[in-house]
């Protein structure tokens, strides 16, 4: 059955300079666990910490600039541009330049806290593909 989306539901974001979540599918928004889609927006300077989760995403830049480090280097992803995240993989986002960055994102399955396998706080890169 087709399910007509008025809004977004809000979500909180981890970290300390925040960025908005607006998820039109997912856990929280339609209650499905099969995927979600948001989209994002991340003001300059934002970052997160590495993660490695248990769901594939995608990522479609539409304003700005997206940094994805990865165990095997870094894309600078702008906006046209995509980037594919396979589950499993460690990974960081970031906005470094003065634009930040807007993005639509999607999680095969839904995005979830609990799998998602956050870095703790002070863990960089190098220290995790270590580990990998």
């Amino acid at each position: 059955m087709s399910k007509f989306i008025e809004q977004p539901s809000v979500i909180p974001p981890p970290g300390k300079t925040p960025k908005l979540i607006e998820e039109y599918a997912g856990r929280v928004a339609t209650h499905t666990d099969v995927l979600s889609l948001a989209r994002i927006v991340c003001p300059a300077g934002w970052s997160e910490v590495g993660q490695q989760p248990e769901f594939t995403e995608t990522k479609v830049v539409l304003k700005g600039m997206l940094r994805v480090e990865h165990t095997h280097g870094v894309f600078d992803v702008r906006a046209g541009q995509a980037v594919i995240c396979e589950a499993g993989e460690w990974v960081r986002y970031s906005t470094p330049e003065s634009e930040g960055a807007e993005y639509v994102t999607v999680c095969v399955p839904a995005f979830s806290p609990d799998t998602v396998h956050r870095d703790a706080e002070s863990m960089g890169q190098k220290e995790r593909s270590k580990q990998v």
